[in-house]
């Protein structure tokens, strides 16, 4: 039996009780080909996938409609109940909403569910639930992600990955949308009409496939997954510590050119001259239901946009005042009422930032900012944040080598590495071109929407969640360090600090889970080492802003854009460190 193929192998025990009947359709069967696919198809369909990775996606669009021809279009009045009619009619993951004509956003059926559980939580009438506009919650066409006619398939699986969208539409140079393309419609591509469908596609990949038995269970998480899995019910605690450096030739009316300009005194360590600012709050409020009280930190970064010095108005204003409202609303929102002991629930990233920002345009405030609020949420262990131009965060993280897939991440082999700590998220930047982030900002008037100009508003942030666990550290920092230091090298550095603080050894995670499980946390430890991580990634970052040598991600970015640039750039840089743990700073019990 050991020298059979595959096929004879797995076909003996059937034949062995199979009657008369069943032989005849095993044989039947066998004549179709097997379900199990060999080594050499393996290689024809790899080779098949390449191929199809080169092919213009306006063929997928082409053959899409040759197929089946539906209008992916719902006006901005129609409701949600008649914009669900319509994605479930159409098999539709998304559609473009118009006005008088116009295309004016995007709605997907991640919306019309996003929307309908928003309602649902809040206890709202199902009736008013169903009778919500398509234009309250579409996506503005402002933040509307879309891929050329000329594109590849390839390129728009990668687009779509990366930012976690379902379908994309396709814009002609002359600004029509000529459709929606789904991941479904490129897997789908490619396939012929008997492929689909017919007794010898549904026998070779579909009828051993279909039905699970009675007694199906779900598997138990991986091994090493469950010590963090143990932890989920107990809640986590974010050591913080943050480190501040200017722009390193920044004096009294400005920056100088260069260290000869700015002669040859000590290079500028005081924050005050920083157009940078950010902000740490720890508040206390209820949860969505109104029903628990929880302990939240809020941190923000924001970039203060130096070219405003030209026009005779000091950056730094703008994004200070932005930094400080944010905290504000946020004192102010913790704190109870006169006549009402109740508290504001937990308030969204985005919503702070909408708000900070009304307030800033309200004081009349001139200037810009790029900026990027968090919100780590120790209960639920989720750190929500928003983002909107080039400032941003990190999560590193100890992830197992043997966990399939991990590897394909590193550049170095598993034997060249003394640790599992890597990069686990890189939050998404937003840039009209290289150099030109994203920006929040007032000239002292409303712009007119025809008007082009850098300017965004709060709900054009990039915001998502992600699911924090105990050791991983986080970092938030404007654009000053991640200019300058390569997101590995940035890891690197993390751990070297680990294992300088105690809390991995010889790079075993094994032994941090015992001591875990020990109940101890060394987050006293934590707490106090916080600020000197920070510290030490504000410092690299001016070190090699001011390296000629060595191109910073900054330069080999712009000559990727076409624009010759060789070493750092120097800037204004923040650090915000943070460090999840067990504990919180006050137990003592551990130590």
């Amino acid at each position: 039996m050991l020298g059979m193929s595959r096929k004879q192998y797995l076909c003996i025990p059937i034949r062995l009780f199979a009657s008369c009947g069943d032989e005849k359709r095993i044989k039947k069967r066998e004549s179709l080909g097997s379900p199990f696919i060999g080594r050499e198809d393996h290689k024809r369909e790899e080779q098949k996938r390449r191929r199809l990775s080169d092919v213009p996606i306006s063929d997928v669009l082409e053959a899409k409609h040759s197929f089946r021809w539906v209008d992916p279009v719902i006006d901005r009045d129609s409701t949600l109940r008649e914009a669900i009619t319509v994605s479930i009619e159409g098999g539709l993951s998304g559609m473009m909403v118009v006005y008088d004509k116009k295309v004016v956003g995007l709605a997907t059926s991640r919306d019309l569910l996003r929307t309908t559980a928003a309602g649902l939580r809040d206890n709202d009438n199902p009736r008013d639930i169903m009778e919500r506009k398509i234009g309250d919650f579409m996506t503005p066409i402002s933040q509307v992600i879309y891929a050329r006619p000329e594109e590849t398939i390839g390129m728009c699986r990668t687009i779509m990955a990366k930012l976690g969208i379902k379908c994309i539409p396709i814009l002609s140079r002359e600004g029509r949308v000529e459709g929606l393309i789904t991941a479904r419609d490129m897997s789908d591509y490619g396939l012929e009409a008997e492929e689909r469908g017919g007794k010898k596609s549904y026998l070779q990949h579909v009828s051993e496939r279909v039905g699970l038995s009675s007694n199906t269970s779900m598997a138990e998480p991986p091994a090493y997954l469950q010590a963090h899995l143990a932890l989920e019910q107990s809640p986590l605690y974010c050591n913080v510590g943050v480190a501040e450096l200017p722009h390193p030739f920044k004096i009294e009316y400005g920056i100088a050119a260069n260290r000869k300009d700015f002669g040859a005194g000590e290079l500028n360590i005081d924050p005050e001259w920083s157009e940078d600012a950010y902000f740490v709050t720890a508040v206390n409020m209820k949860d969505e239901k109104n029903e628990r009280e929880r302990d939240v930190i809020y941190l923000g970064v924001a970039d203060g946009v130096g070219s405003w010095r030209e026009y005779g108005v000091d950056p730094r204003i703008f994004s200070h005042s932005l930094m400080e409202e944010c905290s504000n609303i946020l004192q102010e929102a913790s704190a109870p009422k006169q006549g009402c002991e109740k508290f504001r629930r937990v308030i969204a990233p985005a919503e702070i930032l909408a708000q900070a920002y009304e307030r800033v345009k309200a004081e009349n405030i001139i200037g810009s900012t790029t900026a990027c609020i968090a919100l780590f949420d120790q209960i639920r262990h989720q750190l929500h944040f928003s983002n909107l131009g080039d400032s941003g965060l990190i999560v590193l993280r100890h992830i197992d080598s043997d966990i399939a897939g991990s590897l394909k991440r590193d550049k170095k082999p598993r034997t060249e590495r003394t640790s599992d700590l890597r990069v686990a998220f890189v939050s998404q930047q937003q840039l009209h071109s290289f150099n030109h982030p994203y920006q929040l900002g007032w000239t002292g008037k409303e712009t007119g929407e025809d008007e082009t100009d850098s300017f965004r508003i709060a709900a054009d942030a990039c915001t998502t969640s992600i699911h924090i666990r105990r050791g991983d550290i986080i970092i938030l920092a404007t654009d000053g360090l991640f200019d300058n230091v390569d997101v590995d090298d940035i890891c690197q550095m993390a751990l070297e600090w680990e294992q300088e603080c105690g809390f991995i050894r010889s790079g075993d995670i094994v032994s941090r889970e015992k001591r875990w499980a020990m109940g101890n946390s060394l987050t006293c430890i934590s707490a106090d080492k916080m600020p000197d991580l920070a510290q030490r990634l504000a410092t690299r970052a001016r070190e090699n802003s001011l390296d000629n040598q060595v191109d910073s991600p900054f330069a080999i970015l712009a000559k990727e854009n076409d624009i010759m640039w060789s070493g750092g750039m120097p800037d204004d840089c923040t650090v915000i460190a943070m460090h999840v743990v067990g504990r919180p700073p006050s137990d003592n019990v551990e130590q």
